[in-house]
């Protein structure tokens, strides 16, 4: 029975080093998108995947490994912004903008549109933030945002069509 619980104990162990190596930096842009912060985004990372390891067996696969560690890392995000210690800091911050600091992270959250969209995303309100960032940075089809959030598939859409239109109005802003 020990050579059995060992032999487990290893598969377990080479899924979560596959699991790491697959979704760490995916997971690592994701929570930075909810607390800016790529020292915090780093510790949600490490959260997320000892909370892997510990519930690995209690994954029943009714959605992909990586949609289920978005599910762990949105929840680890929520639960830090609403924690007190954030709140107690966050009058603190002078301003809610992104700033470059051009280290090797700041590429991190960049797709081919450049820093200056990214900048804009990061710029909205977390609900819409969340949709826009879970659809056009990390692929995830609109069912598998409902799964992942629990928000209906119309709030969905019309939390991206908002979305959109704020970032045009910050695009018009701008010229």
């Amino acid at each position: 029975m020990g050579e059995k619980k060992r032999e487990n104990g290893l598969k377990r162990n080479e899924l979560l080093r596959e699991l790491i190596d697959d979704y760490a930096e995916q997971i690592k842009r994701l929570a930075y998108t909810y607390v800016k912060n790529w020292a915090v985004a780093d510790d949600i990372t490490q959260e997320v995947f000892i909370s892997c390891f510990k519930n690995m067996d209690h994954f029943r696969g009714d959605s992909s490994y990586k949609t289920w560690l978005f599910k762990i890392t949105v929840n680890r995000c929520k639960d830090y912004l609403k924690s007190k210690w954030f709140r107690a800091i966050m009058p603190l911050r002078s301003d809610d903008k992104l700033k470059t600091v051009g280290s090797l992270d700041d590429g991190l959250i960049q797709k081919s549109e450049g820093e200056e969209i990214s900048q804009k995303v990061l710029s909205l309100s977390i609900k819409y933030r969340e949709v826009i960032i879970l659809f056009y940075y990390e692929d995830l089809s609109i069912q598998e945002i409902e799964q992942l959030t629990g928000i209906k598939t119309e709030t969905i859409k019309t939390r991206l069509r908002r979305a959109k239109l704020q970032l045009r109005e910050l695009y018009k802003e701008v010229e």
